[in-house]
Protein backbone atom coordinates (compact mmCIF):
# COMPACT_ATOMS: atom_id res chain seq x y z
CA UNK A 1 0.00 0.00 0.00
CA UNK A 2 2.99 2.41 0.80
CA UNK A 3 4.20 1.57 -2.52
CA UNK A 4 0.98 2.27 -4.16
CA UNK A 5 0.66 5.70 -2.62
CA UNK A 6 4.43 7.07 -3.25
CA UNK A 7 3.55 6.16 -6.51
CA UNK A 8 0.54 7.61 -6.74
CA UNK A 9 2.01 10.92 -4.98
CA UNK A 10 5.22 10.88 -7.66
CA UNK A 11 2.71 10.76 -10.51
CA UNK A 12 0.79 13.88 -8.97
CA UNK A 13 4.12 15.58 -8.62
CA UNK A 14 5.06 14.83 -12.50
CA UNK A 15 1.77 16.23 -13.84
CA UNK A 16 1.89 19.31 -11.65
CA UNK A 17 5.79 19.95 -12.76
CA UNK A 18 4.51 19.57 -16.34
CA UNK A 19 1.70 22.11 -16.25
CA UNK A 20 4.09 24.23 -14.57
CA UNK A 21 6.46 24.12 -17.92
CA UNK A 22 3.99 23.92 -20.10
CA UNK A 23 4.62 26.81 -22.75
CA UNK A 24 1.95 28.98 -22.56
CA UNK A 25 -0.33 29.24 -25.43
CA UNK A 26 -1.91 32.16 -27.27
CA UNK A 27 -5.61 33.06 -28.38
CA UNK A 28 -5.66 33.80 -31.58
CA UNK A 29 -9.41 35.46 -31.44
CA UNK A 30 -8.01 37.60 -28.74
CA UNK A 31 -5.55 39.03 -31.46
CA UNK A 32 -8.34 40.23 -33.85
CA UNK A 33 -8.34 43.88 -33.03
CA UNK A 34 -4.56 44.15 -32.59
CA UNK A 35 -4.06 42.85 -35.99
CA UNK A 36 -6.81 45.31 -37.58
CA UNK A 37 -5.21 48.12 -35.79
CA UNK A 38 -1.50 47.32 -35.84
CA UNK A 39 -0.40 44.54 -37.93
CA UNK A 40 -2.78 44.49 -41.27
CA UNK A 41 -1.26 47.71 -42.29
CA UNK A 42 2.10 45.92 -43.13
CA UNK A 43 1.17 42.11 -43.12
CA UNK A 44 -2.56 42.24 -44.41
CA UNK A 45 -5.36 40.77 -41.98
CA UNK A 46 -4.56 37.10 -43.41
CA UNK A 47 -0.96 37.45 -43.68
CA UNK A 48 -0.05 38.15 -46.99
CA UNK A 49 1.39 41.08 -47.35
CA UNK A 50 1.20 42.48 -50.71
CA UNK A 51 4.63 44.84 -50.35
CA UNK A 52 7.96 42.04 -51.22
CA UNK A 53 9.84 44.47 -48.11
CA UNK A 54 7.08 43.11 -45.58
CA UNK A 55 7.28 39.80 -44.66
CA UNK A 56 4.45 36.92 -45.27
CA UNK A 57 3.42 36.08 -41.85
CA UNK A 58 0.61 33.75 -43.07
CA UNK A 59 1.46 29.62 -42.07
CA UNK A 60 4.91 30.52 -39.80
CA UNK A 61 5.23 28.77 -36.70
CA UNK A 62 3.47 30.82 -33.93
CA UNK A 63 6.56 30.50 -31.96
CA UNK A 64 8.53 32.03 -34.44
CA UNK A 65 6.40 34.81 -34.47
CA UNK A 66 6.34 35.35 -31.25
CA UNK A 67 9.79 34.97 -30.53
CA UNK A 68 10.34 37.76 -33.57
CA UNK A 69 7.87 40.29 -32.11
CA UNK A 70 9.74 40.18 -28.15
CA UNK A 71 13.18 40.37 -29.62
CA UNK A 72 12.07 43.76 -31.50
CA UNK A 73 10.35 44.95 -28.10
CA UNK A 74 13.49 43.90 -26.20
CA UNK A 75 16.01 45.79 -29.22
CA UNK A 76 14.01 48.80 -28.64
CA UNK A 77 15.04 48.93 -25.01
CA UNK A 78 18.15 47.26 -25.09
CA UNK A 79 19.81 47.53 -28.87
CA UNK A 80 22.64 45.50 -27.38
CA UNK A 81 20.83 42.70 -25.92
CA UNK A 82 21.86 39.36 -26.80
CA UNK A 83 19.46 38.05 -29.18
CA UNK A 84 17.85 41.35 -29.97
CA UNK A 85 16.81 42.18 -33.39
CA UNK A 86 16.69 46.09 -34.30
CA UNK A 87 14.02 47.65 -36.07
CA UNK A 88 12.75 51.37 -35.70
CA UNK A 89 9.38 50.34 -37.25
CA UNK A 90 8.64 47.37 -35.78
CA UNK A 91 10.29 48.29 -32.25
CA UNK A 92 7.51 51.21 -32.42
CA UNK A 93 4.94 48.71 -32.79
CA UNK A 94 5.71 46.22 -30.24
CA UNK A 95 6.49 48.89 -27.88
CA UNK A 96 3.11 48.54 -26.00
CA UNK A 97 2.68 44.52 -26.52
CA UNK A 98 2.17 42.56 -23.91
CA UNK A 99 3.82 39.03 -23.91
CA UNK A 100 0.22 37.70 -23.92
CA UNK A 101 -0.63 40.02 -26.97
CA UNK A 102 2.61 38.28 -28.79
CA UNK A 103 1.14 34.95 -28.13
CA UNK A 104 -1.99 35.78 -29.17
CA UNK A 105 -0.63 37.60 -32.56
CA UNK A 106 1.50 34.55 -33.39
CA UNK A 107 -1.46 32.03 -32.79
CA UNK A 108 -3.69 34.37 -35.16
CA UNK A 109 -1.10 34.03 -38.11
CA UNK A 110 -0.30 30.72 -37.87
CA UNK A 111 -3.69 29.94 -38.40
CA UNK A 112 -3.84 31.64 -41.43
CA UNK A 113 -3.20 30.23 -45.05
CA UNK A 114 -0.14 31.53 -47.08
CA UNK A 115 -0.52 32.15 -50.98
CA UNK A 116 2.74 31.41 -52.54
CA UNK A 117 4.34 33.59 -55.00
CA UNK A 118 5.98 32.00 -58.11
CA UNK A 119 9.49 31.48 -58.31
CA UNK A 120 11.40 33.34 -60.49
CA UNK A 121 13.39 31.43 -63.55
CA UNK A 122 15.63 30.11 -63.65
CA UNK A 123 15.78 28.93 -60.15
CA UNK A 124 17.97 25.54 -60.53
CA UNK A 125 20.64 27.18 -58.71
CA UNK A 126 18.53 28.30 -56.00
CA UNK A 127 16.79 24.35 -56.04
CA UNK A 128 20.50 23.21 -55.60
CA UNK A 129 21.49 25.05 -52.96
CA UNK A 130 18.31 24.70 -51.30
CA UNK A 131 17.80 20.69 -51.55
CA UNK A 132 21.62 20.03 -51.02
CA UNK A 133 23.68 22.75 -49.89
CA UNK A 134 27.01 23.15 -51.30
CA UNK A 135 29.98 21.10 -49.97
CA UNK A 136 32.55 22.66 -51.47
CA UNK A 137 31.87 26.08 -48.81
CA UNK A 138 30.44 24.49 -46.27
CA UNK A 139 26.99 25.65 -46.49
CA UNK A 140 24.58 23.10 -45.45
CA UNK A 141 20.92 21.98 -47.61
CA UNK A 142 18.26 24.63 -46.63
CA UNK A 143 15.74 21.59 -46.17
CA UNK A 144 17.70 20.21 -43.60
CA UNK A 145 16.00 22.80 -41.21
CA UNK A 146 13.31 24.79 -43.12
CA UNK A 147 11.92 21.21 -44.76
CA UNK A 148 11.68 20.19 -48.60
CA UNK A 149 8.71 21.90 -48.82
CA UNK A 150 9.65 25.42 -47.03
CA UNK A 151 7.30 24.79 -44.27
CA UNK A 152 9.89 25.00 -41.74
CA UNK A 153 9.81 23.28 -37.72
CA UNK A 154 7.24 24.54 -35.39
CA UNK A 155 9.48 26.23 -32.27
CA UNK A 156 12.70 26.08 -33.53
CA UNK A 157 12.92 27.19 -37.82
CA UNK A 158 10.59 29.02 -39.90
CA UNK A 159 8.64 28.86 -43.08
CA UNK A 160 10.38 30.16 -46.19
CA UNK A 161 7.89 28.34 -48.84
CA UNK A 162 5.82 31.45 -50.53
CA UNK A 163 7.82 34.33 -48.53
CA UNK A 164 9.00 37.24 -50.76
CA UNK A 165 12.29 36.73 -52.32
CA UNK A 166 13.70 40.21 -51.35
CA UNK A 167 12.66 39.88 -48.38
CA UNK A 168 14.45 36.79 -47.95
CA UNK A 169 17.27 38.29 -49.42
CA UNK A 170 17.27 41.28 -47.09
CA UNK A 171 17.11 39.03 -43.98
CA UNK A 172 20.27 36.55 -45.54
CA UNK A 173 22.34 39.16 -46.19
CA UNK A 174 21.62 40.72 -42.70
CA UNK A 175 22.40 37.85 -41.19
CA UNK A 176 25.86 37.45 -43.11
CA UNK A 177 26.42 41.35 -42.47
CA UNK A 178 25.71 40.52 -38.46
CA UNK A 179 22.86 43.15 -38.89
CA UNK A 180 20.75 40.45 -37.58
CA UNK A 181 21.94 38.60 -34.93
CA UNK A 182 18.96 37.10 -32.96
CA UNK A 183 19.48 33.42 -34.31
CA UNK A 184 20.06 30.54 -32.05
CA UNK A 185 23.75 29.83 -31.53
CA UNK A 186 24.77 32.22 -34.95
CA UNK A 187 23.48 29.45 -37.10
CA UNK A 188 22.00 31.87 -39.57
CA UNK A 189 25.25 33.83 -39.26
CA UNK A 190 27.23 31.27 -39.94
CA UNK A 191 25.58 29.88 -42.52
CA UNK A 192 25.12 33.24 -44.40
CA UNK A 193 28.69 33.98 -44.17
CA UNK A 194 29.39 31.32 -46.41
CA UNK A 195 27.03 31.89 -48.84
CA UNK A 196 27.62 33.96 -52.46
CA UNK A 197 24.99 36.74 -53.30
CA UNK A 198 24.11 34.61 -55.77
CA UNK A 199 23.52 31.63 -53.96
CA UNK A 200 21.44 33.95 -51.63
CA UNK A 201 19.16 35.47 -54.90
CA UNK A 202 19.09 32.02 -56.01
CA UNK A 203 17.93 30.53 -53.12
CA UNK A 204 15.38 33.35 -52.22
CA UNK A 205 13.73 33.20 -56.18
CA UNK A 206 13.83 29.28 -55.81
CA UNK A 207 11.85 29.03 -52.35
CA UNK A 208 9.08 32.19 -53.25
CA UNK A 209 7.70 29.41 -55.21
CA UNK A 210 7.70 26.64 -52.95
CA UNK A 211 4.06 25.30 -51.83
Amino acid sequence: MKQILALVLLAGASITAQAETAPAKGDAARAQTIVNGVCAGCHAADGNSAAPANPKLAGQPAEYITKQLKNFKDAAKEPNKEGARKSAVMGAMTATLSDQDMLNIGAYYSEKAIKPGSAKLPYDAGKKVYQGGNSGTGVPACAACHGPTGAGIPSQFPRLGGQHADYILVQLKAFRSGDRANDAGKMMRTIANKMSDQEMQAVANYVSGLK
